[in-house]
């Protein structure tokens, strides 16, 4: 579905309710808004804070975090270098607002031989955690959209030469992605640019 639609969804999502995002009959994601927040979430607000769940076949379903997907990225462009402007272009075009399943079928072509997720379970996680940022982030962001900071970190797990450890403590340090990948998106940038296309940073 496009993001537009997935927004929708969310925010029609009662307390207490869960709802089915995707199933590919081994997997399964699907969205949950708790009824009572814990101490950590107290600043969230209960009508917009929602939950991301991942199962597979009759296992416990767990929360994914941005890791399982950076890191599934990360692997994939690692094992298949030739893939890496195409894999770009797929995110970006996520993150631009565009349904994740039509997409994952301009990847058809490549062989990925580590990954973390199917393609299918990636692209739509992205799409989620993007849709988390924006609605969900509880904390003033200094990013427009407030998703430009995951997606910079897209960015940069899929394009930059970096070891694994490196790419992970940045995020994990909650530092900000490098400009480069960020500026023309940024309604808060001077560089921002409201014509910006897919891999306008390279």
């Amino acid at each position: 579905m496009k993001y537009t639609e997935l927004e929708s969804i969310i925010s029609s999502l009662s307390l207490g309710e869960q709802k089915t995002i995707y199933s590919n009959g081994h997997q399964t994601i699907y969205i949950a808004r708790p009824q009572k927040l814990s101490a950590r979430f107290k600043n969230y607000d209960p009508q917009k804070n929602f939950q991301i769940w991942l199962q597979t076949d009759n296992k416990h379903a767990f929360k994914p975090n941005h890791f399982r997907l950076l890191i599934d990225l990360y692997l994939r462009v690692s094992a298949c270098p030739a893939s890496k402007e195409k894999l770009l272009y797929v995110f970006d075009r996520i993150f631009y607002g565009d349904d994740p399943l039509e997409l994952v079928n301009l990847l058809s072509q490549y062989h990925f031989s580590q990954v973390l997720n199917p393609l299918d379970i990636s692209a739509v996680l992205s799409q989620l955690f993007l849709a988390e940022q924006n609605i969900s982030y509880g904390k003033t962001s200094k990013y427009e959209p407030r998703a430009l900071y995951l997606q910079g970190w897209i960015r940069t797990f899929i394009n930059d030469d970096l070891n694994i450890d490196q790419a992970i403590s940045g995020i994990h340090w909650n530092r900000t992605p490098s400009i480069k990948y960020t500026g023309q998106d940024d309604k808060n940038n001077p560089k921002y640019n409201p014509d910006a296309q897919p891999l306008w940073y390279i």
